[in-house]
């Protein structure tokens, strides 16, 4: 199972590749707590309200790709998968193209996050073309729990 998206984006892949690679951009646009983000190997730890999950770095081309492969055991459902962000240049703008692949079922946690992939995925391209992302807790809710 996979979720998928694709966004285009008027900035450049560079702005792009920023903030997906370094805690600052990450920050700006999916949780305001981040740390660990680096070259490949490094592992980031994405806090929401206290909790989240880690990611370790496996794969980074500059200004074309990003991936990421679940590290740890929360959340149970992530165990296994890999996020992954390529930059198109296509025109006037970046396409993002997201997956988060692996994943064992589809759940209504499954359907959950790929709303929230959704919007997050909104929040960089709002930080990328005016500046200004909704990253957790700002972002938009989806539900009322």
């Amino acid at each position: 199972m996979i979720i998928n998206h694709q966004v285009g984006i008027a900035g450049s892949a560079t702005d792009i590749y920023e903030a997906l690679t370094t805690n600052e951009g990450l920050m700006d646009w999916w949780t305001s707590d981040v740390t660990g983000a680096g070259e490949v190997g490094s592992v980031i730890q994405f806090r929401f309200n206290g909790g989240g999950p880690d990611f370790q770095v496996t794969e980074l081309i500059p200004d074309q790709k990003v991936v990421w492969r679940h590290h740890g055991n929360m959340p149970e459902a992530w165990v296994g998968t890999e996020v992954s962000f390529d930059l198109i240049p296509r025109d006037n703008q970046v396409m993002v193209r997201f997956r988060h692949a692996n994943w064992e079922e589809a759940t209504d946690f499954m359907a959950h996050c790929t709303t929230k992939w959704a919007v997050f995925l909104l929040s960089l391209k709002a930080l990328i073309e005016t500046g200004t992302g909704q990253p957790f807790p700002d972002d938009i809710h989806i539900d009322h729990s």
